[in-house]
């Protein structure tokens, strides 16, 4: 069983459920006693609200990622502090899910937050051009 000790965040993947795939995610995310941020779903909107990646699977995930960060950032936190993402993804194929996690790890790099989360293919978001939206649960330092 894999237990990460984090001061805030504890993830575990306990030998009775299937290792995670593509090690993703984990299959528990604990959050010490304290608050919570949730992050509204961030869709592939520019700080001007301009669409990023008309039609464009990955380029629309790769900015909902980066303002994904950068809402965890605004509350003081870091991506290590994600405990549970959603990614809800419109017209979904199995061949997305490469290009959609590679643009999360280009924004994340080397902290891509193991979170718990879901993947799930949806018939339609808010706007018909939106075709990623990701939401968030950031566990807050104290100090927030």
């Amino acid at each position: 069983m894999t237990i990460d000790r984090d001061r805030r965040v504890r993830r575990i993947d306990p030998p009775t459920l299937a290792p995670p795939v593509m090690d993703l995610y984990a299959q528990i995310v604990v959050a010490s006693a304290g608050r919570l941020a949730f992050v509204a779903g961030q869709v592939a909107l520019d700080p001007e609200g301009r669409l990023v990646g008309a039609g464009d699977h990955r380029a629309q995930a790769r900015q909902c990622f980066a303002n994904i960060r950068a809402a965890v950032a605004a509350v003081g936190a870091t991506p290590a502090d994600i405990v549970r993402m959603t990614i809800n993804v419109v017209d979904y194929r199995a061949e997305l899910i490469g290009p959609i996690f590679e643009s999360g790890r280009e924004i994340f790099g080397d902290e891509w937050p193991i979170t718990a989360s879901m993947l799930l293919g949806v018939a339609a978001l808010g706007l018909p051009e939106w075709l990623i939206e990701i939401d968030a649960v950031v566990a807050l330092p104290d100090e927030v």
